[in-house]
Order: structure tokens, then sequence, then C-alpha cells
């Protein structure tokens, strides 16, 4: 529902319109038809409004989009609106001729529509909102690479559901396939496969669906199409002797010298069940330490948050914090985040012996444990942060005190899996080397690193130790042993 306000759409007045509930428009006081399109989602259009025909009530009402805010400025928009609405005086009808235009343009230009306009969430709980940017990127690369070079030079209005199901084939036999070097430490790679095809004729209905919302064509050809469009359903996941050769994995990993950071993300995804991204580019103000929780300010469902276990709440609180950064895993160079796991990944699951194993698979790890120990499915899915529309109403009611329970009870088979008593035994290791003994001092920092994986309260811990070095150095004779000196 449009508003009615009198004012000039100054710079001052775009930036000032806010997102609502709904769409609405505001529309320009000088100049009568130019206005600024505002979307749920905080998307902001110049547009003109015309009456087509010569003008009347009777006449149909039309909209040209001018351009996004950012692209263009208000005064350049304006400048656009006044041409615009300059032709309609002299009696042309340009939101009809865009259409036709649009319907003979190929499908080349319609993936750059589709970039400039049309990339938004289409269905669920963000519907209207702009794809993330590395969403984005990845869907216009599939476009560009796939659909570019083998559909690109058709018009949109021909394509059917039979180039559609040729288009899915040739994909699967890797018929775009390159290996191409663009210049230093950058190369693209573009690999075809039934799971590309998947992805990618997914990326294409809804490229079609824009164009129908935009009035280019009256029909989706995907739609129709014989193809599949629904991936595997995934269902490789590690029990826990496996996770103990990665854990061991990851330890020589780190005593041949390989980069720590590395290391302790890989840990975190097995502690945590978090998204890759989510844990590479975790930031210090997301981790609530008295709380006990991750508090993400933009995952894959918007802004999240996770319970964590003791172990994992630990591991966070023994990593070093960087000047001058936010992200608990810093990038070595720049002001972004670390992002040198996939190769050392690589060489973690060939040292365990685990192949075609992913970070995803440690998601799907504690998701199986979760359910194998018993968890109800609303505890599953807090610490998972999932949002799937059919749960979101019982995940919204989910307190963070149980689902941290759940965390630990989960987490703690993990960690203990993952940890494989190392630090027991090098503790232990380390005393013996000292003096040839095992003194309580030793044996009290087992016990404490113990029942910090199995979830008790690191207060608890130490108040419990502190009392048993008490009572040993109030009465040693009672306790069996004299005090080690």
């Amino acid at each position: 529902m449009a508003k009615r306000v009198g004012v000039a759409l100054t710079k001052r007045v775009v930036d000032a319109a806010e997102r609502s509930d709904r769409r609405y428009f505001v529309w320009d006081s000088e100049l009568s038809g130019f206005g600024l399109r505002v979307e749920k989602s905080g998307a902001k259009t110049f547009v003109v409004r015309y009456r087509a025909e010569g003008g009347g009530r009777s006449a149909a009402q039309r909209y040209v989009t001018i351009g996004r805010l950012g692209t263009l400025t208000p005064e350049q928009a304006r400048k656009q609106a006044k041409a615009v609405l300059g032709g309609v005086a002299k009696g042309e009808d340009p939101a009809d001729e865009r259409r036709a235009k649009r319907r003979e343009m190929k499908i080349t230009g319609l993936i750059d529509l589709y970039e400039d306009e049309g990339c938004v969430i289409q269905r669920g709980k963000r519907q209207g909102q702009p794809m993330k940017p590395l969403t984005k990127q990845l869907t216009l690369a599939r476009l560009r690479n796939h659909v570019v070079p083998l559909l690109g030079h058709k018009r949109v209005s021909e394509l059917n559901a039979g180039d559609i199901e040729r288009f899915v084939r040739d994909v699967t036999a890797g018929k775009a396939n390159r290996d191409e070097k663009l210049g230093p430490r950058r190369r693209i790679i573009v690999r075809g496969g039934e799971g590309a095809a998947r992805k990618v004729v997914r990326d294409l209905s809804a490229v079609f669906s824009f164009a129908i919302r935009s009035e280019i064509v009256e029909r989706n050809p995907c739609e129709t199409a014989a193809v599949r469009k629904t991936d595997n359903q995934r269902k490789r996941f590690l029990v826990l002797d496996e996770v103990t050769r990665l854990g061991s994995a990851l330890d020589e990993l780190e005593a041949e010298g390989v980069n720590p950071k590395a290391i302790n993300i890989a840990r975190l995804w097995a502690l945590t069940g978090c998204r890759r991204e989510e844990i590479a580019s975790l930031k210090w103000t997301e981790v609530n330490f008295a709380e006990g929780l991750l508090e993400l300010d933009d995952s894959k469902t918007g802004r999240s948050i996770r319970p964590l276990g003791a172990a994992a709440v630990a591991l966070l609180e023994s990593l070093p914090r960087e000047a001058g950064s936010n992200f608990v895993f810093p990038a070595a160079r720049g002001d972004s985040y670390f992002q040198g796991t996939k190769r050392i990944w690589a060489k973690a699951i060939t040292k365990a012996k685990l192949p075609g194993v992913t970070p995803h698979t440690l998601r799907h790890t504690i998701g199986s444990t979760a359910i194998s120990t018993g968890e109800a499915l609303a505890l599953t899915g807090a610490i998972l942060g999932h949002s799937n529309p059919r749960s979101t109403a019982i995940y919204a009611h989910v307190q963070n005190d149980p689902s941290r329970r759940a965390a630990n009870r989960v987490t703690k088979k993990i960690a203990a899996a993952l940890a494989g008593n190392q630090l027991s035994r090098k503790l232990l290791r380390k005393s013996e080397a000292e003096d040839g003994s095992t003194d309580l001092e030793t044996l009290t920092q087992v016990l404490s690193a113990r029942l910090l994986v199995e979830g008790i309260d690191e207060v608890r811990v130490k108040a419990i130790v502190m009392d048993m070095i008490a009572a040993r150095e109030a009465d040693p004779a009672k306790h069996g042993t004299s005090r080690a000196t």
C-alpha cells in the first residue's frame, strides 16, 4: 500500500526510509509519479508510476523500475524518471515496451537482470530478503559457468522442458567443464556431474520464477521438465571410534606444526555441530562465556543462538586473542578470518582413513549422537540451530539451560573420543619425566580435565580440586602419603 508523503526525494529522505512488515512507496512531491519502493527486506528501488493510453482514471496504471539505490543516486534516478514521464506525455507506454523487449531477451540477459533485481529468497522464514553475499556469489557462478555456455544463446520465450532436460544431461556429462587460470593465485575450475546438475537446475528454476513475477515469461520450463531437483539425503556420520581416529589425526598434525587455527576450527566443528563458516568466521563478540552460548549474528537462518557443551567452552577459553581483530580465528594478513582449513582438513581425513568425510559430516554426527542418546528433537534442533518451518514454533520455546545441558550430554562423548584421553596421558608422562612419580597435583589436573570433558561446571571442578588439596595439606597422615615436594 502506498504512503503518500509530500516531501522531495532527497538523499536524506531516501536514506531515512526504514523497512516495514510490508512493501511501501514514498512518492516525490516535486515530480509527480516519481517514487521510492521500499521492500520488506529494506531494499530500496526508484520507480515511475503512470497511466497508459493517454491517462485518465480508466486507463491501466503502470510501473517502471528505474534502478536500485546504490546503483543510482536520487538525483540520477530523478533525471531518468523525467525522461520516462516525458515519453509517457508523448503517448508512449514504456512498461509495455520494456516487457515486449524483455520477452525477446536471451538467457544471458535474463541472468544479468536476475543479478540486478532478482537475487532474493523466494520461500521460507527469510522470504523476500536479499540472498546472503556468499549464496548470491555461488548461485551466479553456477548460472554463468553452466547455463550461459549451454543455453545463453537461446531466447527466454523459446526455452521449453525438452531444452531443460538436455541441459541437465549435458551438465551431468561435463560439457561445460573447464579449468582456467585467470591470474596470480586465481583459478576457475568448473566440474559437472549429477550434483552440479541438480543445483544449477534449481537456480535456473528460480530465475524463471523471477521472470514470471516480472511478466517477462508466462511459464517456468523447469517445473514441467522430467529432471531431478532434490539432492541425495546425506546419511553419513561418524561413530565414536571414527571420531577417536579423527582426534588422533588432528593431534598428529598439530604435533607436526600445522597451523593450530585450522586444527581448533576442526575440533569446534566436532564439538558444536556448527556449519563450516559459522566457526571459521566466529567473532569473540558472538561468544557468551557467562551463559555458555554462541550468539551468531548472521547464520544461514539469520540470527541464531547455540548452546555449548563444557568441552567447547573450555577450548574457546584456551584460545589466544589477537590484538586488533574481533575474529576468533583471524587471517594472518588482512582484516578477514582464517580460510585455510580445506587443505589441512584433507590431510586430517587421510590420516584418519575417513575418505569422503566433510566438515558437514560432523554436524550430522552431533545430530546422530543426540538422537542416539535420547535427546528430544526440540533440544537437538536447538543444538544445531535448525530453522525448519515445521519446527520453528517448538524451537522458539527451547530455553537455554536445558539446551545447554543437552549439549553437554551429547558433546561429552564426542569430546572424550576426540581427545582420546590424550590430555591425561600427556600430564602423566610429564610428571613421570620430571621426578619419576605421579604426584597429587598432576592427578588433580587429570581429574579436572576429565570432569570438564564430562560436562561438570568449571567452578565446581575447581572447588572439588581445592577441597582435595586443602584436606591433604591439613592432615597428610590421614590421606596415606606425605605432601609432594
